[in-house]
C-alpha cells in the first residue's frame, strides 16, 4: 500500500516568538500494513520524512486498502482540508512478490522471471477465482543509478572514523539484520560502516535451496535503507581479502553468530582478518533469521493465499462500488440535459 495519505498538521506557535521560533513543526502522518518490509516501504517513508520535521507511521492490522467497500474514498476529509500528500510508488516490488518467491522453491527464479510457468506462478499466487484487482499483483524490479543515489548517504568516511566491514547476503531485510547492523556501529563513538553483499550466485552456492530470494539490486537498496550503514560493496568477493581490506582502509570486520560457510576451497573466508587481529564476532541479540521468516511463510502458505484472495475481493468490490457510482452520476447527467 505505497499510495497512503500523509496528514499534515502543525504545532501551535507562540505569538511572542522569532519568526524562526514561530516556524511550525509539521508532523507527517503516513499508514500501511509493512507486511515484510522492504525497500519500496522504506522509500515511501523516505519521501514522508522529506515532507515535514516528524513523521508518524501508522501501522494496519491487517492489508486494508485506502477505500471503503462503498467506493468512498478513507482519506476524504483529510483531502479536503488541503493536507494530503502522495508518495510516489517504487515499481517493482510487493509483498506478494517475495511471498511467491519463497513458495516457488527452485534455485534459478530470479533467472527465470521471464519464463511463464515463472509468470503464471506470481501471478496465480493468492489470486481470486473472479476476476483480477490492479493493485493485487506482481511487478518485477529494475534498478537504475538514480534509485541508489536516493538512498545512499553519499558520506565518505572522515578522520577519526571507525571503518567497520560486514558482509553477507542480508536477505529480505528484517529486524535482526537491523540489530546486527547497530550492534556493529556501536563498537565506535564514530563508525563508518561497509556492507559487502554477495552476488546471487554466490549466495546460492552456500545457502542452496531458493535463495537468495531478493537479487543483488533489491538486496542493495534494502541495505542503504539503513541508518547504520554508509555504503554497500554490490558483488563483494566472499573472502575478506587483504586487497579489500586496504582499498577500504578497514579497521574492524565483524560477522554475526550465525554460520560461516567456507569458500570454494574450503578455506576460512575471514581467514585474512582472523590473523590480522581485527575480526570480531556480534551478537545481535536477535534470534530472526531469513531462515526463520521463509519457513514461517511455507508454513502458513495457505493463510497467506486466503489473506491476498480476501484481499482481491475487497479490491474488487470496491471497484464495482466505484464504477456503480460512476454509471449513476452519468444518468444523473443525462436526466439534467433531458
Amino acid at each position: 500500500m505505497m499510495k497512503n495519505g500523509h496528514h499534515v498538521s502543525s504545532a501551535p506557535a507562540s505569538a511572542d516568538c522569532s519568526p524562526e521560533k514561530r516556524r511550525r513543526t509539521v508532523r507527517v502522518w503516513c499508514d500501511g500494513c509493512y507486511d515484510m518490509v522492504h525497500y519500496g516501504h522504506s522509500n515511501q517513508l523516505r519521501q514522508a520524512k522529506a515532507m515535514g520535521d516528524y513523521l508518524i507511521v501508522g501501522v494496519h492490522t491487517d492489508d486494508d486498502i485506502t477505500l471503503t467497500v462503498d467506493g468512498k474514498d478513507t482519506y476524504e476529509e483529510v483531502k479536503k482540508s488541503g493536507r494530503y500528500r502522495e508518495c510516489k510508488r517504487t515499481q517493482g516490488v510487493s509483498t506478494t512478490d517475495l511471498v511467491g518467491r519463497m513458495l516457488l522453491m527452485t534455485k534459478a527464479h530470479h533467472s527465470n522471471m521471464g519464463r511463464s510457468d515463472y509468470q503464471q506462478h506470481t501471478d496465480n499466487f493468492g489470486r481470486g477465482p473472479k476476476g483480477h484487482s490492479p493493485w493485487t499483483g506482481v511487478s518485477q524490479f529494475l534498478q537504475t543509478s538514480q534509485k541508489i543515489i536516493q538512498f545512499a548517504s553519499g558520506k565518505e568516511p572522515q578522520p577519526g572514523d571507525t571503518i567497520i566491514y560486514v558482509a553477507g547476503a542480508f536477505d529480505l531485510f528484517h529486524i535482526g539484520h537491523v540489530d546486527f547492523l547497530d550492534a556493529v556501529s556501536q563498537l565506535s563513538e564514530k563508525p563508518y560502516v561497509i556492507v559487502g553483499l554477495h552476488f546471487d550466485q554466490e549466495v546460492n552456492r552456500y545457502k542452496g535451496k531458493n535463495y537468495p530470494i531478493m537479487n543483488i539490486h533489491e538486496r542493495t537498496l534494502s541495505v542503504l535503507a539503513c541508518r547504520y550503514v554508509s555504503e554497500v560493496v554490490i558483488g563483494a568477493p566472499y573472502a575478506v581479502t587483504k586487497d579489500l581490506l586496504d582499498h577500504f582502509k578497514v579497521d574492524l570486520v565483524c560477522h554475526g553468530k550465525t554460520e560461516v560457510f567456507p569458500d570454494r576451497d574450503g578455506s576460512d573466508p575471514y581467514a585474512v582478518p582472523r590473523k590480522m587481529g581485527i575480526l570480531r564476532t556480534v551478537d545481535s541479540g536477535n534470534s530472526l533469521t531469513t531462515d526463520v521468516i521463509v519457513q514461517r511463510i511455507i508454513k502458513n502458505r495457505l493463510l497467506f493465499e486466503a489473506r491476498n484472495q480476501k484481499k482481491e475481493a475487497k479490491e474488487m468490490a470496491v471497484i464495482q462500488a466505484m464504477k456503480r457510482r460512476e454509471e449513476d452520476k452519468a444518468k444523473e447527467r443525462t436526466q439534467a440535459v433531458l
